[in-house]
Parts: C-alpha cells; sequence; structure tokens
C-alpha cells in the first residue's frame, strides 16, 4: 500500500475519495460474492433490500434519495426485487399515481439470513483496526459526511 499524502495530493491515489473508492471496492467484492453468488440478487438490490427493511413503506423516490441511486437505478432494482416475489409495491392512499414500497414476507426472510452474513464481512474488515482506531474513524466518517453536506450545500468545489 502506498504511503498516502492526503493533506498535500500529489497523484490520484493520493487523494481521499480515491482511497475510498479503492477500499468500496475491495471489499465490495467481497459482499457481491455473497450476495450473488450465494442470494441470486446484485449488490445494488440488496442495498435496496436492506434500506427498505428499515424503511418500509417508502415511496420509490425516497428510495432512491436514501439509497444514493438516481431514480432510474432503484426503479430497475425494485422491478427486479418485485419480479423475485422480494417487495410488495402498493399504491399510496389519496394518490394512485404513487406507490408505497414494502418487503415481502420472502424479502424479510432474505434480509434476516443475508444480513449476518454482510456484518460478518463488516466486522472481519474493521478486525484490521483496534477498538479505539474504529471510534476515530466513525467519529471521522461523520465529520467527514458533515462537511461533505455543507460543501453540497453550498455548491462549492
Amino acid at each position: 500500500m502506498p504511503d498516502r499524502h492526503l493533506l498535500a495530493p500529489r497523484t490520484l491515489d493520493d487523494m481521499l475519495l480515491y482511497a475510498m473508492w479503492q477500499l468500496q471496492t475491495s471489499a465490495g467484492q467481497v459482499v457481491t460474492r455473497v450476495v450473488e453468488g450465494e442470494y441470486g440478487i446484485t449488490r445494488r438490490q440488496w442495498r435496496v433490500l436492506a434500506l427498505l427493511a428499515t424503511h418500509e413503506g417508502v415511496l420509490s423516490s425516497q428510495l432512491a434519495e436514501r439509497s444514493g441511486l438516481d431514480r432510474a437505478q432503484t426503479s430497475r432494482a425494485l422491478t427486479v426485487l418485485a419480479g423475485k416475489g422480494l417487495v410488495q409495491r402498493t399504491p399510496r392512499p389519496g394518490d394512485r399515481r404513487e406507490v408505497l414500497v414494502h418487503l415481502s414476507a420472502s424479502g424479510r426472510a432474505l434480509y434476516a439470513a443475508l444480513l449476518p452474513r454482510v456484518i460478518e464481512i463488516n466486522r472481519q474488515l474493521l478486525s484490521a483496526l483496534d477498538a479505539d482506531e474504529v471510534s476515530a474513524l466513525a467519529k471521522s466518517l461523520q465529520r467527514l459526511q458533515e462537511q461533505a453536506e455543507r460543501m453540497r450545500l453550498q455548491g462549492r468545489c
């Protein structure tokens, strides 16, 4: 692993967002092997399924925003998940043009089976750090997210 110069980047490899993307790509491949190979859904579909497990009865547009996917990606994921019987779409009372999305019983069962596997991947990844480093990382990620949100709202680059 190269020595990164995060505060004074010299190359793409030194930039925080690129380093985070590399981490996401590497660890994400482990998740992909599990969700696709053992459960027959994509990582994107897993993200939608997992968000629905804790945010049931939302509009697909709200789900898109929460998941970081665009509406078309979210719609495609929901269509596949519905086709597999994992989610249900019901018209919103009072406005039948909008649909609320819920997990089906099969979707909840898949989530219950898959979540411990993904938690274990997360645990294994974090095992490279001690407890104080994990705590510092969590605080740092929160502060970075808050700063990124401020920058987004201000339109700064």
